[in-house]
């Protein structure tokens, strides 16, 4: 079995699940801080239009950018890359009344 490692990520883009945000926020952030190259780091929703993007400014601070609904852009200045939430959740089935997903 070939086995894929991407070495010096530069972004690294998590879409969460409810069994696994509370890590992707936690112990996998702060090893994610330890990597030099990252300099941006992404939590996509997948039950809101919701993106939390955090951006390195130096060795020990990252700021953060909560973005939401559909006229919502992330903005990713290292790949100089432009994401528009209503095409990022455009196949994503949401409860019309409050912009919740597999209700």
């Amino acid at each position: 079995m070939q086995r894929r490692v991407l070495l010096n990520p530069a972004v690294i883009i998590e879409v969460l699940s409810e069994s696994t945000e509370q890590y992707d926020r936690g112990k996998k952030f702060q090893y994610y801080r330890s990597i030099a190259t990252v300099q941006e780091y992404v939590l996509v929703s997948q039950d809101a239009k919701h993106i939390d993007h955090y951006r390195r400014q130096s060795e020990n601070l990252r700021v953060l950018t909560s973005i939401d609904g559909d006229d919502g852009v992330l903005e990713l200045p290292t790949i100089e890359c432009r994401l528009h939430l209503a095409e990022v959740y455009e196949k994503v089935p949401f409860d019309s009344e409050n912009d919740t997903a597999w209700d």
